[in-house]
């Protein structure tokens, strides 16, 4: 079940020009890859939230910048890249009275999709996905 859970990085900046740039530049010196980014608005702020190739040094060097950070754990989903993979992790964590608060997504490798899901119950929406059989492993 672990190997499905991975920390996110979500930084707090403010709606204006150069802000993405700030944050992006520090993870450029830094040669922190990103692997999955999006940002959600919400006024005058905004939220970055991204899944990097070295979480911890990402953290500490945003935060010795100066920005708000913080570390969520996240489901990070790997299902193939087919109709209905969106649908089968929905609806198997509906029924199981789980919330997923949000989710962003993108394909890889011609045949493959990560899904990246913030839920309220991260341990048992794991055990409730492997047990439906839609997460999806390179055999």
């Amino acid at each position: 079940m672990g190997e499905w859970v991975i920390k996110q990085l979500s930084v707090f900046v403010e709606n204006k020009p150069g802000r993405l740039a700030a944050v992006t530049k520090i993870l450029y010196d830094k040669k922190i890859n990103i692997r999955a980014f999006t940002i959600a608005e919400a006024g005058d702020f905004g939220i970055i939230r991204m899944v990097v190739d070295r979480t911890e040094e990402a953290y500490s060097s945003l935060k010795n910048a100066g920005f708000t950070v913080t570390l969520t754990r996240v489901l990070g989903v790997e299902v193939a890249d087919e109709p209905g993979g969106l649908y089968k992790i929905a609806k198997a964590l509906g029924e199981e009275g789980i919330n997923i608060e949000y989710v962003y997504a993108f394909t890889y490798g011609g045949d493959k999709a990560l899904i990246i899901l913030r839920v309220d119950d991260i341990e048992k929406a794991a055990e409730i996905l492997e047990k439906e059989g839609v997460l999806y492993k390179n055999s």
